[in-house]
């Protein structure tokens, strides 16, 4: 059974005896472009490396079957994942009866359905421990294609720092359950770990170290390994709230501070979490500050069709208590207009796709930012979607009642327990849209770091994100039946066989006898 494929049929089925790494061999057939050429050679590359680590555990025979990957792309010449990207895919195996060449026929109209397609061919080959050999179905057709566009998993690296090979290790990970959005929150009230040539200051003043911090070179060698994944990098600098005291200094305007609210005790009243700050929508410097946040963010990661704006936890009492205004939910809507004519500006158009939080301005973006209100779309962490505030407008979804990753201690701060622990199957059978799907680009699991470090993300995160996966690429309607374990169970070994510590869904006679558990 193949993880996340919405249609396939296989042909038959046959013993390939252990074959090494280097029997893999590619023939491209048809590119667009030499940029298109040369991602593919780079992933192929990297799809042997994994067939690699699969083999480290066969100890060889003599026989051996080379395979023949060919590889025909028919459309965009960008390789980059985006909105519009079409992520079907073909592919055939066979073989070639006269020389014995194993044949591996891939077809996509971009290089991310390439990538797919690889990533399918290596569910295809196996680690049987019993005989100590791979194992590759020798004859199967696949015709594949993803449910919805956006299928992502934020990560948090602001509360707590985690280093790159660790992000690195999650975006394969990601590109194994063919999740296609790394959406890094990588800045928050707590901490500015990222390192900007036109901002320097603030991630000076925002590390927890110098040692915690995310340079540019970090971010393009994260940027380049997803895109290799067929995965878009997305980076959010949450605003104009969670920005804490890293912003809280003064700049040439005669407007007053950066930030506001900043620290303040006791903290609950003016902010989600401690320490406050919020930034003021009445300084002049703000906005260019900003703009120029903007371009260095689509410069490094290169996606300029879709940004995250942000916009959550807003704390409209922190603005009426500086301003002794009653109407700052104006000043909300006028913060994310100038935002907006920031990004439009650098950008040189709208993205297709900004996202902000869910906030109190939502029900308010069709009527007051009517000239962008197609290019805005909602990520909603609330578990009641069909608000009337969301109607029309294109929703990622990423409810916490279902599709939070964390631990189920509920906040740090909070002492009578918070959102609970979400099981896998909690995750899987979660289908907010089973009656209506208008609107929706996708959805997206959350990873919120205030108690967690990088020695326990893995176990964390898989395999319920790859759950996740699963019901964004094919959505079938049922549920975690024992089906559904054997084939997570599988998709589980797989994750820990290229390099992920993921954790286990049952006992491991379980896995060995999956249809008596």
């Amino acid at each position: 059974m193949i993880l996340v494929s919405r249609y396939y049929l296989v042909l038959g089925l046959q013993i390939l005896v252990t074959f090494s790494n280097c029997s893999f061999r590619l023939k491209i057939l048809l590119t667009p472009s030499r940029t298109v050429q040369e991602y593919l050679q780079e992933s192929f590359e990297l799809f042997r490396e994994d067939v690699k680590r699969l083999e480290q555990s066969a100890f060889g025979f003599e026989e051996r079957r080379s395979v023949l990957v060919r590889i025909a792309i028919n459309g965009s010449e960008d390789p980059r994942m985006r909105i519009d990207t079409e992520e079907n895919y073909k592919l055939v195996i066979r073989p070639n009866s006269d020389d014995g060449l194993m044949l591996v026929d891939i077809s996509a109209s971009t290089f991310c359905g390439a990538r797919h397609g690889l990533e399918t061919l290596i569910q295809l080959i196996w680690f049987d421990p019993y005989v100590a050999s791979l194992f590759m179905l020798e004859a199967a057709s696949v015709d594949d294609s993803p449910r919805f566009k956006y299928r992502g998993l934020l990560l948090d690296t602001a509360r707590n720092y985690f280093p790159v090979r660790d992000l690195m290790r999650t975006i394969d990970g990601m590109a194994i359950s063919k999740l296609n959005t790394f959406h890094w929150h990588v800045t928050d009230t707590q901490a500015f770990p990222l390192q900007l040539d036109s901002v320097k200051h603030l991630s000076k003043r925002g590390a927890y170290s110098l040692r915690d911090v995310y340079t540019k070179d970090d971010v393009r060698a994260l940027v380049h390994r997803a895109r290799l994944r067929g995965i878009r990098v997305l980076i959010e600098i949450d605003v104009p709230s969670h920005v804490g005291p890293t912003w809280s200094f003064s700049s040439d305007s005669e407007t007053d501070d950066l930030s506001l609210c900043t620290n303040a005790q006791p903290w609950s009243p003016l902010c989600h979490e401690p320490p406050c700050g919020q930034l003021n929508p009445r300084n002049t410097d703000l906005f260019l500050l900003l703009e120029q946040v903007f371009t260095e963010i689509i410069q490094l990661t290169g996606v300029d069709d879709l940004f995250h704006m942000g916009g959550d936890d807003v704390s409209l009492e922190c603005w009426e208590h500086y301003f002794n205004d009653t109407n700052s939910e104006n000043y909300l809507i006028e913060f994310t207009r100038s935002s907006l004519d920031r990004l439009r500006y650098v950008n040189g158009r709208l993205p297709n796709l900004t996202l902000f939080w869910f906030s109190s301005i939502s029900d308010r973006i069709k009527t007051d930012l009517k000239e962008s209100a197609d290019f805005i779309g909602l990520q909603l962490r609330e578990f009641t979607w069909k608000h009337k505030s969301i109607n029309g407008i294109r929703t990622v979804i990423s409810h916490e009642d279902a599709w939070d990753l964390n631990n189920g201690m509920g906040a740090w701060y909070d002492t009578n327990g918070g959102i609970p622990y979400n099981s896998w199957q909690h995750v899987y059978e979660h289908r907010p849209w089973a009656k209506d799907v208008a609107n929706i680009e996708g959805g997206e699991a959350t990873v919120w770091s205030s108690t967690l470090s990088d020695d326990d993300l893995d176990a964390t995160v898989w395999p319920r994100a790859a759950a996740l996966a699963e019901r964004l690429w094919t959505d079938r309607a049922e549920g975690a039946t024992r089906p559904v374990h054997a084939r997570l169970d599988l998709h589980r070994s797989r994750l820990v066989a290229r390099g992920l510590k993921a954790a286990p869904i049952w006992s491991m006679w379980c896995t060995q006898n999956p249809y008596t558990c």
